[in-house]
């Protein structure tokens, strides 16, 4: 209870600079949907973000081997709080690229420092009830982000100022009220030449793909799934007849479900193998997307109750993945590892939508969702396939009595 209770400051710092995040990029959207700006222009900003995603991806091992967890974790929330401050300076489009370059690279490196730092931090028993809460908080912050436009609101002069006091006031709590993040243990690891690589050899997606494919097409899986749903659905709903009203409210109502699920699906995980947990998962969200195409605009209230599924299905995929990657290697691996997996959530990103557009224009609309259940099932197959290969129960890392040097490494 107390190392639950240690975790939750880190947890609120991720959610007030998240939702800070959520309400920049609706604005930049906001901003950009005005005509007279050229459309390339338009598809080149919106670029800028994932791609910077990309390149913190890269860096953040190196930033957290030098400075540690903490002071990483400060100093890429200043550098987003600084970059989301560019935008109330100018509305020069060069520069906006720039400054989501900046914000994207910021935002990976929070996720990946918060991520590996909770996977360090939590035990085999409770890891996937701290991956949970984390998703929990990320959710949260989206829902807190549009929370914060509507009421201020869509065209409002201030929108971006707001965003950087969002973010100053995560970087403030996180540096004065939430203080120093509880030492993390020095772990002891109990060698499984089945399961964890030697020590000196890092682990790349390569490695990861080997030892747990399940968390490579489950994360890719939900990279893919929450870009396209959110970015793709509203044309989906169009071309199939639906009104714009209800398109939003089923991509509302998908998220939701995702939020509502992550705490039990989180407590789950850790009383059950989390292998049988992603194959159930992929083989569901498989079969609800088979639903989603079936129903079509014919039975609207059954597609409301196939979205609020499928959002508590494929939207938990991702902390469960997480966990059960983490739970099988040593914890110097953690930074490299989540950084690796994070960097596959960004391709997901960036690589699908144009496929998920070209199949909407080429095939139907409904081939978005085809597409979906597909990876999906992918992730259900590669489960089944972790369930194959081993069946024995992976032995949890021991925390010693020793813990680490320095501040809050």
């Amino acid at each position: 209870m107390a190392r639950s209770r240690a975790i939750f400051p880190i947890l609120f710092s991720i959610c007030i600079i998240g939702t800070g995040n959520g309400l920049l990029t609706t604005a930049v959207s906001l901003h950009l949907s005005n005509p007279e700006i050229n459309p390339r222009v338009v598809q080149i900003v919106l670029t800028a973000f994932p791609v910077g995603c990309l390149a913190g991806c890269l860096v953040t091992r190196f930033l957290v081997a030098k400075f540690g967890h903490q002071r990483t974790f400060l100093l890429v929330s200043l550098l987003a709080a600084l970059a989301t401050a560019g935008f109330t300076l100018t509305i020069f489009m060069p520069v906006w690229v720039g400054l989501r370059l900046v914000n994207g690279l910021s935002m990976a490196a929070l996720f990946i420092v918060s991520e590996s730092w909770i996977n360090l931090y939590a035990d085999q028993r409770h890891r996937g009830t701290y991956l949970a809460l984390y998703m929990l908080m990320t959710s949260l912050a989206v829902l807190f982000g549009q929370l914060m436009i509507e009421v201020a609101g869509p065209h409002s002069p201030h929108l971006f100022l707001i965003a950087t006091t969002t973010f100053v006031a995560g970087l403030v709590y996180c540096k004065f009220i939430a203080a120093y993040w509880p030492v993390l243990p020095a772990w002891e690891p109990q060698p499984d030449p089945l399961t964890i690589a030697p020590a000196k050899q890092r682990y790349g997606l390569w490695k990861l793909a080997i030892l747990a494919p399940a968390t490579i097409l489950g994360v890719f899986q939900a990279g893919m799934t929450n870009m396209n749903v959110f970015a793709m659905t509203p044309i989906y709903g169009v071309r199939i007849g639906l009104s714009a009203a209800t398109t939003v409210a089923l991509v509302t109502t998908f998220s939701i479900g995702g939020m509502l699920a992550q705490a039990p699906v989180g407590w789950l995980s850790d009383r059950l193998d989390r292998r049988l947990m992603l194959l159930v998962q992929g083989g569901v969200a498989a079969l609800l997307c088979a639903g989603i195409v079936w129903s079509g605009n014919r039975y609207v209230s059954l597609l409301f109750v196939l979205f609020f599924a499928y959002g508590a299905t494929a939207l938990t995929i991702y902390p469960v993945a997480i966990a059960f990657a983490n739970s099988q290697i040593e914890s110097r691996h953690m930074v490299s590892a989540s950084g690796g997996l994070l960097l596959l959530y960004s391709i997901g990103n960036v690589m699908t939508p144009g496929l998920a557009a070209g199949l909407m224009e080429h095939v139907a609309p409904q081939a978005l969702f085809v597409m979906l259940g597909s990876g999906a099932a992918l992730v259900a197959i590669a489960a089944s396939f972790n369930l194959m290969r081993r069946h024995a129960v992976i032995p949890a890392s021991r925390g010693s009595s020793c813990v680490t040097s320095g501040v809050n490494e």
